[in-house]
């Protein structure tokens, strides 16, 4: 980790020209000897000095002047003091050694304490290899929070010299960054043309499941239909070879069976108000019809079950002729002269085009939008999720969702050599405009309503929805 760490900051150093510092990695100490060798090592060193201290005294002795006469002689000595050796010499030696133990074995204790002790070599042993697991832990730990560290900074030093999400010269809007900021600036007067984004997340709480969630979502619960791929069942090619695992899904989701939510009657509440311009929708369950949103402002980004059409003649088909088909375990096929083609709902399909309409409104409304509102949505499927950056400059973006999307990874900016990538600034160090609201959809709504004066006329709408 720490030579990768080096290695990345080295390629910015040298395409930004900054020097940029690295936390030094800590270095292992080297690990002390074990006591065994220790011991060796202590009782060679006391032989040398004690030998080292007895040709001291001996020349000393050897070269001091004749004792003075009629000086009585010392008494003997005490003890193990043998005759005819100095008393320096046996002070010296005995002195030196304790001192020798105490300075060069640390610590150590003595064998006879030990004995008394319970102790062991072995013991010691067993002790140092604990420390050094627990010291081997604790690197371990080190490492993985060097390693979050390095990516977090990394990450914001990228979102910094790349600007992403930033408009260095674009006044801010918003007198503060946030979801208090945006109501704010929603009671200010100033907004006009609100553009509203939806996905999956605004009808889950009426019964239908999104797609991408693991366990609960559309495609993890298709086991079922023996596909070889869960995205095949909306994959163009596979239905026609394959067309009855789509009719057969299309029958427990057909629209006309769920009711809207709140959610959807909080977009109904902005057309009331005045301030909606459009309301793209990647779902096709029609809710936001039954809502009472007005046809002229809806797109219907991944097309509607409203119209079908045959995929050979191209004849069509009403809502009625496909919904009595499909309820009755038929696979719908064209009625023509002479034809006898596949009729497929007017949604949108894998490898088909999005319905014109969509880039007709698209050039028309985004350059107007003084407010973008995106709602349950993970802005992973294109061309939909790049219209959030078809709004001007100035236009504050607001993200209702269980949790943040639309990020653009700076990493990835960088590799691509993008100076501004685009998608929203939610953790830019320069984020003028976008706002995250963390939570279900219907209560992030709710809470909207709520701070906007609105949770009277918000309820009276709910009722329809029973």
């Amino acid at each position: 980790m720490c030579r990768i760490s080096s290695l990345y900051f080295r390629v910015l150093e040298l395409l930004y020209k900054a020097p940029i510092f690295v936390k030094p990695r800590r270095v292992c100490p080297t690990p002390p000897l074990p006591p065994s060798d220790i011991k060796k090592y202590t009782v060679k060193t006391q032989e040398k000095m004690a030998d080292t201290v007895s040709e001291q005294a001996t020349a000393a002795t050897a070269s001091a002047p004749a004792p003075a006469p009629a000086t009585p002689a010392p008494e003997k000595a005490p003890g193990n003091v043998k005759e005819g050796s100095s008393a320096a010499e046996q002070g010296g030696v005995e002195g030196s050694g304790k001192e020798c133990e105490g300075a060069i074995g640390g610590a150590r204790r003595d064998p006879d304490i030990k004995k008394e002790l319970g102790e062991s070599d072995e013991e010691d042993e067993g002790e140092e290899d604990d420390e050094d697991y627990d010291y081997d832990e604790e690197e371990e730990d080190d490492d993985d929070e060097d390693q979050e560290g390095f990516m977090s900074m990394l990450q914001n030093f990228l979102m910094s010299r790349l600007h992403i999400g930033s408009h260095p010269d674009v006044p801010q809007v918003l007198e503060s960054v946030s979801v208090e900021g945006m109501v704010q600036y929603l009671k200010s007067g100033q907004v006009k043309n609100v553009i509203t984004m939806a996905g999956a997340g605004i009808s889950t709480s009426a019964g239908i499941p999104d797609f991408r969630t693991p366990g609960t979502g559309l495609y993890s619960n298709l086991e079922k239909y023996n596909l070889p791929y869960p995205e095949a069942i909306f994959d163009i090619e596979y239905f026609k070879t394959n067309p009855k695992p789509f009719f057969v899904l299309a029958r427990e989701l057909y629209p006309g069976t769920f009711n809207p939510t709140p959610s959807h009657f909080f977009i109904k509440l902005l057309h009331d108000k005045g301030l909606l311009l459009r309301h793209y929708t990647q779902n096709i369950d029609t809710l936001e019809h039954v809502a009472g949103i007005p046809g002229d402002k809806l797109v219907e980004a991944h097309g509607t079950f409203r119209t079908s059409h045959c995929l050979s003649c191209h004849k069509e088909y009403t809502q009625e002729w496909m919904k009595e088909e499909i309820f009755q375990d038929k696979i719908p096929k064209c009625t023509g002269e002479e034809c006898d083609g596949l009729v497929k709902p007017d949604i949108v399909f894998f490898r088909e085009s999005l319905p014109l309409r969509f880039f007709q409104m698209t050039q028309v409304d985004f350059p107007k939008c003084d407010l973008l509102i995106i709602l349950g949505t993970s802005l992973t499927v294109q061309p939909f999720a790049m219209l959030v950056d078809n709004v001007p400059a100035t236009c504050p973006r607001l993200l209702v969702n269980r949790e943040k999307a639309g990020s653009i990874d700076p990493m990835v900016a960088l590799l691509q050599g993008m100076a501004n990538p685009g998608g929203l600034a939610l953790d830019s160090p320069h984020n003028k405009r976008d706002v995250v609201l963390l939570g279900e959809c219907d209560e992030g709504c709710a809470k909207l309503a709520d701070m906007l004066g609105w949770k009277e006329d918000f309820e009276k709408l709910l009722p329809a929805s029973k």
